[in-house]
């Protein structure tokens, strides 16, 4: 059973010799960039007084999430592709496995949270600062927290809560529920239906707010006589819906699809939702925006 069997050995992406020094230096320099971006943004919104509204609080968080699960998969994925051991403990791997659903569940209700804000600052000005208050701004991350929390605890769970008595070999760069799955030899029906309904809730839930929000930003900029405002709208609902697409897009490539369809292209898509979408959510979100450059530019001539 576990007691056992203490290590995993993570076949990484691949096992060609000649492939890890440029895939180690790639990876890295993504990482770097994930830091500074992510990084820089929450400083940004920290220091600079007029970037302090509720749309920079939500992308604050979405950033620090970002960072953290990041964090959990790419110093270990990086240090197996310098040094090839690619061990893991029992505890290493459990961990690993949790803060990253945690983390990725969390930025899922984000996004929701973002997408309904920017519906209430299009769709009703008038009322947005009742409506999105500094209070119901906690309350809305607080939720997402939470949830991501208790949804962590269910999927580890059902990941980790059988017996492991074949190969320790996870055919991933990281422990993921179904390469984790695949080496149990217990019946894993249940908890793969369990993980399968909770991700399905999580994901189609606030994949539902986010569709519905914008599809009201959508009607309502249609109905805006004004062409500079149309064109404003149109850029910042485009570039979230790019982010929202590439996440979203491989997630439900993942985990909405049965264990039997699992294979090698799995590692192609996790990459993009662990590694590259961290990087790109900065320059998507707020670096194309005036507010961010202004702050960035005041920020240069105070240093």
């Amino acid at each position: 059973g576990n007691h056992t069997q203490p290590k995993f050995i993570l076949l990484g992406i691949t096992d060609t010799p000649w492939a890890q020094a440029p895939l180690f230096g790639l990876f890295l320099l993504i990482y770097i960039v994930t830091l500074v971006g992510n990084v820089g943004l929450m400083v940004l919104v920290w220091v600079a007084p007029h970037l302090h509204t509720p749309m920079y609080f939500f992308l604050a968080h979405f950033s620090l999430a970002d960072v953290c699960y990041s964090t959990v998969i790419s110093p270990k994925m990086l240090t197996d592709l310098l040094f090839g051991n690619k061990t893991i403990s029992w505890a290493g791997c459990v961990t690993q496995f949790h803060l990253f659903a945690l983390f990725v569940t969390a930025e899922c209700h984000l996004l929701a949270a973002m997408a309904y804000d920017r519906h209430v600052a299009i769709c009703h000005p008038l009322l947005y600062v009742t409506v999105v208050s500094p209070r119901a701004c906690w309350w809305l991350v607080a939720w997402s927290y939470l949830v991501a929390s208790l949804s962590a605890l269910v999927y580890t769970s059902c990941t980790f809560g059988g017996s492991f008595c074949g190969p320790r070999r996870v055919d991933h760069f990281f422990c993921d529920a179904s390469p984790v799955l695949r080496l149990a030899c217990s019946d894993t029906r249940g908890g793969e239906l369990a993980i399968f309904a909770l991700a399905t809730a999580n994901g189609l839930g606030t994949s539902v707010v986010i569709l519905l929000s914008y599809g009201r930003i959508l009607h309502a900029v249609l109905g805006t006589r004004s062409a500079p405002s149309r064109a404003r709208a149109f850029r910042t609902c485009a570039s979230h819906l790019v982010s929202v697409s590439l996440f979203y897009g491989t997630l439900f490539f993942m985990y909405l699809q049965p264990a039997s369809r699992h294979g090698s292209r799995d590692k192609v898509a996790s990459v993009f939702y662990t590694v590259v979408s961290p990087m790109l959510n900065p320059f998507i979100y707020s670096l194309r925006n005036k507010e961010v450059k202004a702050a960035l530019g005041k920020c240069r001539r105070r240093m």
